[in-house]
């Protein structure tokens, strides 16, 4: 053998192992890849966020991995801040069920579902919102995703899912740069705003109005009231009219 065509065949060798090799799954470094079969093609442009309402990620896992249960997400975070990875990115996972937000319908084909590991009774580990923080910035720059569009399942499906809780930290959230918020003067008198209307140009779906309410307080005022109220009626102009 010549000694030019010994370095050429280990070169086309190490070629046909790599062609041979599975592709990573785009996402996370550092994330457990724990791959579920419930999922199918999609482009996302929305972030959802779940809370599993247990008190064990192995129990969420193996309940967002069971064939049976044709339920998943891409990512869950457990209170301690470790990333799991149940679905590439570029997959469609099936966490959002019926939902709507701003006219849009099928969440689950335009949507990255984040679960976060808590009981829905307490407040959310800090080491867990690290994680999240972490992983919002590199979706909204991998799938230049819209930093308004990062919303809860509750928002998406008033009167059906109540997640994440009025515990979650969406200010926090809004001042790292994802998700809207905006805090109305205290003083401020109650403005002319049509309720209804106005819920739906924010986005929700209202024709269970009390249900809407309770979604929009429970995200953006941290109660679950079903009056709008004017603490609600300010909050909603003034999130209308911020960017």
């Amino acid at each position: 053998m010549t000694p030019f065509l010994r370095p050429c065949l280990v070169l086309l060798g190490v070629l046909a192992l790599a062609a041979c090799a599975p592709l990573p799954p785009s996402g996370i470094a550092g994330a457990l890849w724990h791959p579920s079969p419930n999922q199918d093609a999609r482009r996302p442009n929305f972030v959802i966020l779940h809370q599993t309402t247990g008190r064990e990620a192995t129990a969420a896992l193996a309940t967002l991995s069971d064939p049976a249960r044709k339920v998943s997400a891409h990512y869950l975070i457990g209170r301690d801040g470790q990333l799991y990875q149940l679905v590439d990115e570029g997959r469609r996972a099936w966490h959002a069920g019926v939902s709507y937000w701003g006219g849009q319908t099928d969440l689950n084909s335009a949507s990255v579902g984040i679960e976060l590991d808590n009981s829905g009774d307490e407040p959310f580990a800090t080491a867990q919102i690290d994680a999240l923080l972490d992983l919002l910035a590199g979706l909204v720059e991998r799938h230049q995703i819209p930093r308004s569009n990062i919303i809860g399942h509750g928002d998406i499906a008033p009167g059906r899912k109540v997640d994440p809780s009025r515990h979650f930290p969406w200010q926090r959230l809004a001042e790292r740069g994802f998700g809207r918020w905006c805090e109305p003067a205290a003083d401020q008198p109650p403005p002319a705003l049509d309720g209804p209307l106005a819920l739906r140009a924010l986005g929700y779906e209202v024709s269970n109005l009390p249900a809407a309410i309770a979604a929009f307080r429970r995200h953006f005022l941290g109660d679950d009231g079903i009056e709008l109220g004017e603490d609600g009626l300010r909050r909603l102009d003034c999130l209308l009219k911020t960017p």
